[in-house]
């Protein structure tokens, strides 16, 4: 061991010898052992490769001068864990291993490669998401900004500790689920968040099921310890805070939902916290500004945010289940409102559900005129929608402006290349249902009217008057936001 120490020593002296002698390391006057075993390390990560070859080889871990630098990165490493990171990508403590036990110039060049390897991964999966969304569900619509490696590294030599504040996304939710990942570990090594077997149970009930329903809500911190066997209030109580926690309508009825998120075990909790932590990484650290929209899907819900607090907030219907009509996860630019909006049917519904309707009634659906490529509205009568497949079908089919029109009364526009957009809707009685996974892929919102008001209220002191101005002319009409 001490000579193994001492050979380290010796080496490290070296190198730090011919650093003060002469400007930076050239690689002819670095041990060949050391600049072979780095450079077959970096492999063709070409960037480490460029910028090992700049600085003449000189190291950036392995060497006695770069004692702090090297542990800020392996403490840096050791947090990964914490995020949820693949640990073992960056191995922290395989690497503090081989630096303990390094023999030879060779051994030193593997080490100085798996640092920088290690860092430009870290820098990379922490700031921007260790997963590529597009080869897990092609409805995430995520063009990541990776992080440029030469400019991570070029960082970490100018400084590591500043290349490293930050990389985290800076969303309060994403802080708040780290806290839930934490708390949710605690509860699993402590055996506190064990499967249980709740049955649908509701309010009155006495007895075995009652008991086991109280001590799962105490076990889960929604209600003191009690002894009793009644699904009293105070029981009901602990389950609405328990429904209205995991988006349920909290009614304070244990139905098949509620049933079912009680009895999910933690660690499908936490697997779900930590997909959701990768999923905010995903979006970058760009800031979403001072306000913002934000359509959770799952919850079923958008919110308006205005530094940090929400000012608005309503019931949405998403995409139903399929991957045609499932809504895309993206993020864009509200830049107008559409009001007494005409529906454009796009192609896909045209031909798989409009075409068959009218190729056994003609007059069907009647409130979408038929168009031919020039535009014109076109009288069914004259068509024979018999002779047309989905392939070669040449009509498109609108729906103006009225009372019933699929888009209601106002459609919210942020351009994108899915066509998606939020939009009013006549279906009203769809968003009393717990679950809103109905539209072929844009969000139906629940307040519509209410929403362009919050959206109109930084341009005008009336913001309904403003809209109702637009709405009475009964045409089609364009409202752009003036701060987008």
């Amino acid at each position: 061991m001490n000579f193994a120490m001492n050979r380290r020593a010796a080496l490290w002296a070296m190198t730090s010898a011919l650093a003060v002698m002469g400007a930076p390391l050239r690689a002819a006057t670095l041990p060949s052992a050391y600049t072979q075993a780095l450079a077959e390390e970096l492999g063709d990560l070409t960037a480490a490769q460029d910028f090992y070859q700049g600085r003449g080889y000189q190291s950036l871990w392995t060497g006695p001068q770069d004692a702090d630098r090297r542990a800020l990165a392996l403490a840096a490493f050791d947090t990964a864990a914490d995020h949820g990171l693949p640990v073992p990508r960056y191995d922290a403590n395989g690497l503090r291993q081989a630096m303990a036990s390094a023999q030879t110039e060779g051994d030193l060049g593997r080490i100085e490669a798996k640092m920088t390897k290690a860092l430009v991964a870290f820098v990379r999966d922490l700031s921007s998401g260790a997963l590529s969304p597009d080869k897990i569900d092609d409805t995430i619509k995520r063009d990541i900004a990776r992080p440029d490696p030469a400019l991570t590294l070029s960082s970490a030599e100018a400084g590591l500790e500043a290349l490293l504040a930050n990389l985290a996304p800076q969303a309060p939710e994403y802080a708040q689920l780290m806290a839930e990942k934490f708390r949710l570990e605690d509860a699993i090594a402590r055996g506190l968040e064990m499967p249980s077997d709740i049955a649908e149970l509701k309010p009155g009930a006495t007895g075995p099921a009652a008991v086991a329903l109280r001590d799962r809500l105490i076990a889960l911190g929604y209600l003191e310890a009690s002894f009793t066997e009644a699904y009293d209030a105070e029981l009901q109580s602990a389950v609405s805070r328990f429904q209205l926690a995991h988006g349920i309508t909290p009614d304070g009825v244990v139905g098949k939902s509620t049933a079912e998120a009680l009895n999910t075990p933690a660690k499908d909790r936490l697997q779900s916290v930590i997909v959701a932590m990768e999923r905010l990484r995903w979006m970058g650290n760009a800031p979403l500004g001072s306000r913002h929209i934000w359509v959770n899907q799952p919850e079923f819900k958008a919110r308006v945010f205005d530094d940090g607090a929400v000012t608005f907030e309503t019931r949405v219907i998403i995409g139903k289940v399929g991957h045609d009509t499932e809504s895309p996860e993206f993020s864009d630019l509200m830049e107008f409102m559409v009001i007494n909006p005409t529906w454009s049917v796009p192609r896909s519904i045209v031909v798989k559900e409009y075409l068959p309707q009218f190729q056994k009634n003609p007059m069907a659906q009647g409130q979408l005129q038929l168009l031919d490529r020039s535009g014109r509205v076109v009288d069914r009568s004259t068509v024979d929608f018999a002779a047309y497949t989905p392939g070669n079908f040449p009509f498109a089919l609108r729906q103006p402006p009225e009372d019933g029109n699929a888009l209601g009364k106002v459609k919210f526009m942020f351009p994108n290349p899915w066509n998606i957009y939020l939009h009013d809707t006549p279906t009203k009685p769809l968003f009393a249902k717990e679950v809103r996974a109905f539209s072929h892929g844009c969000i139906r919102v629940g307040s519509p009217f209410d929403l362009a008001y919050v959206l109109l209220s930084r341009q005008t002191d009336d913001p309904k008057a403003l809209f109702k101005s637009y709405l009475d002319t009964g045409r089609e009409s364009t409202l752009n936001l003036q701060t987008p």
